[in-house]
């Protein structure tokens, strides 16, 4: 199923009223560290912290009265697990998250907390997939996709839609775009509403360096899986490659994919903190941490990033804040 920007659209106006229309900042600070212009799009004042509820509540609220009866089930380290527990409360159905037994403390407690049951499966020997597929079968629900389903794509999609009209509404004019990049989800998404609105804006996605199997799968012209890695600071970006509906999406839309530390990840997430006021998730610093270390050149040009998410471990954020990581 191919997805359009006439869906991001359509997803638009079945989410007013339900999801957050983030703001467009603007830091006068940060725009002389970098010699350019940059407007941020922060998604972690989203409902449950993150962009993934577009998407999710735009799927969800597609089901048919029978689906519903059934709930859902998703496989997600945190983000998609908490969009998803949401928008299935606000919906009125059950909803069960698989979700890794590594995954951050405040994510799982989150999920639960939006009234979702949780099931564990481990990393290393476990199928999530088949673990969902099971577990829907067993209960009659749907599976939800975190990022390969065209209802979560349009919904994701509508962060691009706000960001060009919010942009227009002040006379600014965007050059480029960087964006997290995991399964592509909210850069296919928001690809399709950039390059409808504003064409001549380069689209750039950021990954976690060890990662970075979009960027391997454009090189190919295929989808490729980067190589095994050990763990990335950025848990919300380790997928192991795009999804079969993004990944067109993305070869036709992006300019470039480009790689950052984990010890990049960390000073974006400082400079985030100090600089902006705002607390943002590793794996939503990327693309922050992409300008701060120069990956693209921002020289007298206007950025607009995305911060896609804010749910970190409170321990975790001590320690990048104490510059232990």
């Amino acid at each position: 199923m191919s997805v359009t920007f006439e869906d991001v659209k359509s997803a638009a106006a079945l989410l007013a009223g339900h999801a957050v229309e983030t703001p467009l900042l603007e830091s006068p600070a940060l725009n002389e560290r970098l010699g350019g212009r940059v407007l941020i799009k922060p998604e972690t004042l989203q409902r449950v912290g993150a962009f993934k509820f577009r998407g999710a509540y735009n799927r969800l609220a597609r089901l048919t009265a029978e689906q519903r009866v059934g709930g859902v089930v998703a496989f997600s380290s945190g983000n998609h697990a908490q969009g998803v527990a949401l928008a299935a409360r606000l919906l009125g159905m059950p909803a069960l998250i698989v979700m890794p037994r590594d995954a951050p403390t405040v994510k799982v407690e989150a999920t639960r907390g939006y009234g979702a049951e949780v099931r564990f499966y481990d990393r290393a020997t476990d199928d999530r997939e088949a673990i969902a597929a099971a577990t829907a079968t067993e209960r009659r629900a749907v599976v939800v996709p975190a990022f390969d389903d065209a209802f979560v794509i349009a919904g994701q999609g509508t962060v691009g839609l706000e960001l060009v009209r919010q942009a227009e509404a002040r006379g600014v004019s965007i050059d480029l775009l960087l964006s997290p990049v995991g399964g592509g989800g909210l850069l296919a998404g928001v690809s399709l509403a950039i390059k409808a609105l504003s064409p001549s804006t380069e689209l750039h996605g950021v990954e976690p360096a060890g990662f970075d199997d979009t960027r391997l799968s454009l090189e190919a012209g295929e989808r490729r899986g980067a190589p095994p890695a050990a763990r990335s600071l950025c848990d919300a970006l380790e997928s192991p490659m795009p999804g079969l509906l993004t990944f067109p999406i993305l070869q036709r839309s992006l300019a470039s994919v480009v790689a950052v530390s984990d010890a990049e990840v960390a000073e974006a997430m400082r400079v985030a903190y100090a600089t902006l006021k705002l607390v943002v998730e590793p794996g939503g610093s990327v693309a922050l941490a992409a300008l701060l270390a120069g990956r693209i050149d921002l020289a007298g040009r206007t950025a607009a990033i995305i911060l896609s998410g804010g749910n970190v471990d409170g321990a975790l954020f001590a320690k990048v804040l104490a510059g232990e990581i």
